[in-house]
């Protein structure tokens, strides 16, 4: 991008201190990725970033934001919100892409990568030019830009750097997987949307926003900025899509102002499913919706991605008008999504799968699952990650006891927290449901080796399920992140068993403590 002014990126956004001539070439969070001409902003999440104001101006920062009295060698500019600046200049800074695009953002606990998913193939099917960025990646035309590390939604910046290449390339619709964290940060703009999408709101990130009731507010935020003022090329009457049957309902409902649907099981919901049929290749179900009662049929599995499908098909159908029997067909295109109920092959008698599970709800929903695919055993590869919701520890653990034949506890990005410590109350809620260590679960540190305990132990039949990672591709032990992917762990697992070649599992630190 070219040179631009900083009073031009601020104008109508309030400040505290008067805004110093000032041009920029690019903006930066991370003081160590500030390349010369950046605005730098001292942002506060984990971390305060006004510490970091000397580094920035030495890496060649033309200026700063923050919300500090502070004297910098660059002009500075002093507001009370710097997340909320950040949005702001970012989007001026790209030119307010999401104007010219009609956006669907896609937020909830569990299953927001599905839905974005199944959203982008109903689009697609449509013969809409349609982009999306999920946890996965990022599709803009025929390019696929890998997001699948630990970021979740990116900065304000890059997101808007995103939708700026949306527009660039003729893409229209976009979908974007929005996170409590990001919205709470502000890393997108309520207001951009057109169609706010919830999946659930359940037991997850409380280390972040501290209660459930701060955890729906950070989530609230998409749907409080639907029925706010929009300058759209294409402008779309709002539309917030609710889950019925999720306790995030009336919240919800109650929070905005713009037009609604609700989704759900049964006919209490606007969009609801019937005559549900599981089995281990398809998922087969009537949904029913204004005007429309239509098969439906993906290759899916889980009675949750019934949900997920209601809701595309209820953002789709009633907010963009999309004829139901092409909104099918778009639920059928989706062949699968990295790292979600993921077969691993490599001709095992039994099932070996890697999903993201990594909630109490989304435990449950896998194992539960899981049981439809098998008449033999199910077995449980998962843990808890470190620096994260405690509390879900030992649920995950109690309702694996519970659904599961076998669990095996293992590291999950444990960070600086002790992995022994994070097993050990793990093992606790294990045991609250009578499981037995050395019978029913098994704590084993090193990921790869509970991974290869676990097909050792598999029958003809049975289904191993590897929970947590999913897409990921690394794992963070103290704060180094280690290569890792629970995929090629799996198959390096399976190898062995075989006497195959060639498939090395990945290393841990904990492979020299086993």
């Amino acid at each position: 991008m070219s040179m631009q002014q900083l009073d031009r990126l601020l104008d109508g956004f309030p400040v505290v201190s008067p805004v110093h001539a000032a041009e920029v070439s690019g903006i930066a969070v991370d003081s160590r990725r500030v390349q010369p001409g950046d605005v730098f902003v001292a942002t506060s999440d984990r971390v305060d970033g006004h510490q970091y104001i000397p580094d920035a101006v030495r890496n060649g920062a033309a200026a700063v934001i923050g919300t500090e009295e502070i004297k910098t060698e660059v002009p500075y500019v002093r507001v009370e919100d710097a997340r909320a600046a950040l949005a702001h200049i970012s989007a001026t800074f790209y030119r307010n892409p999401a104007n010219q695009l009609t956006l669907i953002g896609v937020t909830g606990s569990d299953g927001k990568t599905s839905t974005v998913n199944f959203l982008y193939q109903i689009l697609k099917a449509a013969g809409l030019a349609a982009g999306m960025i999920s946890t996965v990646n990022a599709i803009i035309g025929d390019q696929v830009l890998d997001t699948g590390l630990h970021v979740t939604t990116p900065e304000a910046f890059e997101v808007q750097s995103y939708l700026r290449g949306f527009v660039e390339t003729g893409i229209t619709h976009v979908v974007l997987e929005t996170t409590s964290h990001g919205l709470a940060a502000r890393r997108v703009n309520g207001a951009e949307f057109d169609i706010g999408v919830v999946t659930n709101i359940t037991h997850e990130h409380l280390d972040y926003h501290g209660s459930w009731e701060a955890y729906l507010a950070a989530k609230g935020r998409l749907f409080e900025g639907l029925s706010k003022p929009k300058r759209k090329s294409r402008p779309v009457e709002p539309l917030a899509v609710l889950n019925r049957d999720d306790r995030s309902y009336e919240p919800l409902q109650a929070l905005t102002s713009a037009r609604q649907v609700s989704y759900g099981g049964d006919s209490r919901a606007e969009v609801w499913a019937s005559e549900i049929e599981n089995t281990p290749e398809v998922l087969r179900f009537v949904a029913h919706g204004p005007g429309f009662k239509i098969p439906i049929e993906t290759r899916m599995i889980g009675n949750y991605n019934v949900w997920n499908i209601l809701a595309a098909l209820s953002a789709t159908t009633v907010g963009l008008g999309i004829d139901p029997e092409t909104a099918a067909k778009g639920v059928r295109m989706l062949e699968g999504i990295p790292g979600r109920m993921e077969r691993i092959d490599l001709g095992q008698d039994f099932l070996a799968v890697v999903d993201f599970a990594h909630t109490p709800y989304a435990i449950r929903s896998v194992l539960e699952a899981g049981r439809k695919m098998t008449s033999g055993r199910v077995i449980a590869v998962f843990g808890s990650a470190g620096l994260r919701d405690k509390q879900k520890r030992r649920m995950m653990a109690e309702i694996s006891a519970e659904l599961a034949d076998l669990s095996v506890l293992t590291a999950e990005d444990p960070r600086t927290e002790s992995l022994d410590d994070i097993l050990a109350e793990m093992a606790g809620g294990a045991e609250s449901k009578g499981g037995i260590e050395g019978q029913t679960f098994f704590c084993i540190p090193d990921r790869g080796a509970a991974i290869e305990f676990a097909v050792e132990q598999a029958q003809p039949g049975d289904l191993v399920f590897a929970l947590g990672k999913g897409h990921e591709q690394s794992m963070c032990f103290d704060e180094t992140e280690y290569p890792w992917d629970d995929r090629t762990a799996m198959r390096a697992a399976l190898a062995k068993i075989l006497g195959l070649e060639g498939v090395k599992m990945p290393y841990l630190p904990t492979q020299e403590t086993e």
